[in-house]
């Protein structure tokens, strides 16, 4: 059920996304006169096709990794005199120009849509108050206190534990100070920490610029009582079932499940004796927790088991909802802000401040479509207006095979008056295929490690 959960939302995601690309092309291209052949989502056989009244076919194809626009176009193909002025390669530069952002245009136009909806709908969020400060971090070093709320990062208003950490992530690689005014506005007070970095490195794959600084978000407590047993694991096994709560391991009285984890972390296939409290009785069981190997060689104990959800107190929660002119206003801050993270991402990713193993492939996106559909309806519609930023912002790139190459080809002939010769395109062909050929490899490589 989870496997074509996650099919589903993963098509769905593309459909969408790819469908409003080759749209914004397809549209601007009927608008400037060009004769459109074929308008597909997807690449490969069509799986359905239809030809319209004007001869434009519509096609849904195999592979639904992409999809594509077949204009009317003599560098393709005879063309009848009768119509060659309704071919692409015979329109004016500004116009062609136009036909070929308009694809990554549309994407970003569809998230400040998206973004607009949320915001008028109803985003829920948890207040951003810190609960722990981790020992020895930046943000122990500055003196940052547990218990307030963050109420702006380096003068930018944050309300959400995802607004803090995008304004962090901005200041991954940097050195200097973080500002972090805390406080709590009920009470009208609010103290400014000045939190020292020093070429921040952040290993994103691992944890967020928020647990990077020291700072652990507040949680509730959380009892260590057995909310879900996975199959064939220890905790299986050896007897543990849903709502028992663990009192203690080999004696030790268990404070929550942050503490009982921890000790099944310290015990890799040593057998613990455990005292469970079982619709109302003591009962003594032994557990023998499984091995796991981390990246860095150690080993660690594990048992297939998940905590019980808590309750999250009203005075945690907040929803940020606007009316239809702010949350438009705030759709397009929002949007801005991704598109200047994700380009500040692949800049710092380029001069290797971010790791590469950050890309991400068609398996993570599946992964994350899936998760996010499962969430419920905010959390998919979120994930979609980030991946239509992805795919616009990477689209516009000035490399050949992506519109944004094409786009440096006719900003070049706007400005020297002829077009790029065509041996000049056919190399910088090659040298894109070559790029986006290794990236994909690469990307999908992390994937698979990601799984293992």
């Amino acid at each position: 059920m989870e496997l074509l959960q996650t099919l589903l939302a993963t098509l769905v995601a593309l459909g969408v996304l790819v469908t409003i690309h080759e749209w914004g092309h397809f549209w601007v291209a009927r608008r400037c006169g060009v004769k459109v052949l074929r308008f597909s989502v997807g690449f490969g056989k069509p799986l359905w096709m239809r030809t319209a009244a004007d001869g434009t076919e519509y096609a849904v194809a195999a592979i639904p990794l992409g999809g594509y626009v077949r204009m009317l176009d003599e560098r393709e193909g005879d063309v009848p005199e009768s119509l060659r002025d309704q071919a692409f390669n015979n329109k004016p530069v500004l116009q062609r120009i136009a036909i070929v952002a308009a694809g990554p245009l549309v994407n970003l136009i569809f998230a400040v849509v998206a973004y607009w909806f949320l915001f008028m709908s109803g985003i829920s969020a948890v207040v951003p108050v810190v609960g722990n400060i981790t020992p020895d971090s930046p943000a122990a070093q500055a003196g940052v206190d547990s218990g307030y709320e963050v109420l702006q990062v380096d003068g930018h208003k944050v309300r959400s534990w995802s607004d803090v950490n995008l304004r962090l992530a901005a200041r991954v690689g940097e050195s200097g100070t973080i500002e972090l005014l805390m406080g709590e506005p009920q009470r009208g007070f609010a103290h400014s920490y000045q939190v020292p970095i020093s070429d921040w490195k952040v290993d994103l794959e691992r944890q967020s610029p928020l647990a990077a600084l020291g700072l652990e978000p507040w949680q509730p407590e959380f009892p260590a009582v057995i909310g879900q047993v996975l199959p064939d694991g220890a905790a299986q096994r050896d007897g543990l079932m849903v709502s028992d709560r663990v009192l203690e391991v080999n004696g030790e009285p268990v404070r929550d499940w942050l503490h009982l984890v921890e000790l099944i972390q310290q015990s890799p296939g040593q057998a613990l004796r455990l005292v469970v409290e079982r619709e109302g009785r003591h009962q003594a069981l032994q557990l023998t927790p499984g091995t796991r190997t981390l990246q860095d060689g150690s080993v660690q104990g594990y048992i297939g088991a998940g905590v019980a959800p808590v309750e999250v107190p009203e005075t945690m929660q907040r929803t940020l909802s606007y009316g239809p002119v702010d949350a438009l206003v705030n759709g397009f801050h929002k949007t801005g802000q991704m598109i200047g993270l994700t380009l500040d991402s692949i800049g710092k990713m380029i001069v290797g401040v971010i790791s590469v193993k950050n890309l991400s492939g068609p398996i993570t996106i599946a992964k994350v479509a899936g998760t996010s559909a499962a969430s419920g309806l905010e959390s998919f519609i979120s994930f979609l207006a980030y991946l239509s930023i992805s795919l616009g912002v990477l689209n516009l790139l000035p490399i050949p095979m992506l519109d944004g190459g094409h786009l440096l080809y006719y900003v070049v002939e706007l400005v020297r008056g002829r077009p790029v010769s065509e041996q000049v395109q056919m190399l910088g062909l090659r040298i894109g295929m070559a790029l986006l050929f290794s990236l994909m490899a690469l990307a999908i490589i992390n994937d698979i490690a990601r799984l293992f």
